[in-house]
């Protein structure tokens, strides 16, 4: 890999979700490098260490302000991460990119974006595609139902009882749904829910291409809060309590059918550090 160093980079957080973020508008590494790149730098305890990377790069439609390019962890491309979304959108605020108000291209279509106030991101998200309903997958004997919609990426969704969540396999679970034969060839990320007081769901997520747990998920969130609204749990906008202990915000209107519009995802995007990538991160 021939890429000259060292390289600008800001680490973020989307309410626990961490990634690494490249200014990447004047280009100095191919598509083709960019994969085994991610995987290097994006390693724990070794590298910087995060969820995702995601290079920011000049959008060429005339339209929107910027695209980005999102990897996983493990170098493959997602399409939508809502968390990652925010941090991408502050990112370009602050480094002049796109103003208080911004669009910009992802592979699941055109995100809006607002500044809200320092350090708080509202995205307006494309709408949900591919509901489906009356699913059942077999974790440790037991059968439970499954929902599943497109929210930018595939997501399943389960509803567990009160204080269920607490003691929940997550991994071991969330694997054995991601690799289902119901969600291949694609597979999904997993999405375990409880209902809480007040208009607030308990959302822990399995996600693909980190293969584990991670603190949040905003297109998890997002999938979770409408089928807790679909099934009576909350009504619209519903606060979501991730794994980390940060709240987003979901807010939509919803017409049986189903059908999903003006999807709003509301949260944190925070800058935890800037530092420069050496040719030693990716040893």
């Amino acid at each position: 890999m021939r890429i000259d160093f060292p390289i600008p980079f800001t680490k973020m957080s989307g309410a626990g979700n961490d990634f690494i973020l490249i200014d990447h508008r004047s280009l100095f590494m191919t598509e083709a490098e960019q994969p085994e790149f991610v995987r290097q730098v994006c390693r724990r305890s070794f590298s910087v260490g995060s969820d995702g990377l995601i290079f920011i790069e000049n959008s060429d439609d005339g339209q929107t302000d910027f695209r980005w390019r999102f990897y996983n962890a493990d170098g493959s491309v997602a399409e939508m991460c809502g968390n990652g979304a925010r941090c991408a959108a502050r990112f370009a605020y602050n480094k002049g990119i796109a103003g208080v108000r911004m669009s910009f291209v992802t592979l699941a279509g055109i995100i809006e974006a607002d500044i809200v106030e320092e350090g708080i991101v509202s995205l307006k998200m494309t709408p949900p595609t591919d509901f489906r309903t009356g699913l059942q997958v077999t974790l440790d004997d037991q059968e439970r139902s499954i929902y599943f919609v497109n929210t930018g990426v595939p997501h399943a969704v389960i509803f567990m009882e009160e204080n269920e969540n607490e003691r929940l396999p997550v991994r071991e679970w969330g694997k054995a749904v991601r690799f289902h034969p119901l969600f291949q060839p694609a597979g999904a990320n997993v999405n375990f829910v409880e209902g809480l007081a007040d208009n607030t769901l308990r959302v822990r997520t399995y996600e693909r291409g980190v293969e584990d747990e991670t603190m949040a998920c905003g297109t998890g969130a997002v999938a979770s809060a409408i089928f807790g609204v679909m099934g009576g749990l909350a009504v619209s906008p519903v606060r979501v309590l991730t794994s980390g202990g940060e709240q987003l915000t979901v807010v939509f209107d919803l017409t049986f059918g189903p059908e999903v519009h003006n999807v709003r995802l509301q949260g944190p995007a925070r800058i935890i550090y800037e530092g420069q990538l050496t040719a030693e991160a990716l040893e």
